[in-house]
């Protein structure tokens, strides 16, 4: 059981395509495609029935997490999986994530389910790690997929500093319903056409010849919530279906 742990800062930019490409130009001089090249991301999203976790989190708090399993593109029953915890604490992201079969992470949000007891091998790392996800899962209770978002991404690090790390994500799609890590990745898009979100990721300073290229180009960070987005659009369904289910009642009494 692969297990991982990141401390560091995520920041967003919206950016156009050609935006894109002068930044993908720039970087030539200082960057590196990731091992993993392109790829495509899909996620499940665990959360409340009424959906607490992305409603505080909506909310700014200094303080906010999420939970999901993760995997690269689309897998079968016994392929591996990412367990995570992401928690976000005054502008900075912790992650915590262990691997397991994609059966058994299915099987472990269900009710008084446990991660297998880590081996020595993995030692005490891990263990921290299961402990912290188990403690999660049973503070909130009832956990349940609650959507399925998945994007293509490009990575990129620094020739000087693997820890630095910009990566973009295109067709960023979400739907709420076969929210299965084996089905075929799809659903409704997030971004307009032509828009990547651009994250630079650090544990330290933006270098400043990245800073540069920002100010040439005028780029500016947002605040985007892949999983936020996609809940809005929820409610904005919710909302349509609310208004065509009472206009229908009114012409029926009418």
């Amino acid at each position: 059981m692969n297990n991982e742990i990141f401390k560091r800062y995520e920041i967003k930019y919206l950016v156009t395509k050609e935006q894109r490409k002068l930044i993908e130009k720039a970087f030539k001089n200082y960057m590196v495609p990731d091992a993993y090249g392109e790829s495509t991301i899909c996620n499940i999203y665990y959360d409340t029935p009424d959906k607490r976790l992305i409603r505080v989190s909506l909310e700014g708090p200094a303080y906010k997490e999420k939970l999901r399993v993760r995997s690269y593109g689309q897998i079968k029953p016994g392929d591996k999986v990412f367990v995570e915890l992401k928690k976000k604490y005054d502008g900075v992201v912790y992650k915590r994530r262990v691997a397991m079969k994609e059966n058994k992470a299915r099987i472990y949000f269900k009710r008084n389910s446990k991660i297998d007891e880590p081996t020595e091998e993995n030692g005490f790392l891990e263990r921290q790690i299961v402990k912290e996800l188990d403690y999660v899962k049973d503070f909130y209770k009832n956990l349940e997929p609650s959507v399925y978002l998945c994007y293509d991404r490009t990575a990129y690090y620094s020739k000087d500093d693997e820890n630095f790390r910009v990566t973009f994500d295109t067709n960023i799609r979400w739907r709420d319903e076969d929210m299965k890590l084996t089905s075929k990745p799809g659903g409704r898009e997030i971004l307009e056409d032509g828009m990547s979100l651009m994250e630079v990721k650090t544990a330290t300073a933006i270098p400043m010849w990245f800073v540069d290229i920002l100010s040439k180009e005028n780029i500016r960070k947002t605040s985007f919530s892949k999983y936020g987005r996609a809940y809005m659009q929820m409610l904005e369904d919710e909302k349509k279906d609310n208004i065509i289910r009472f206009d229908f009642i009114d012409r029926k009494v009418g």
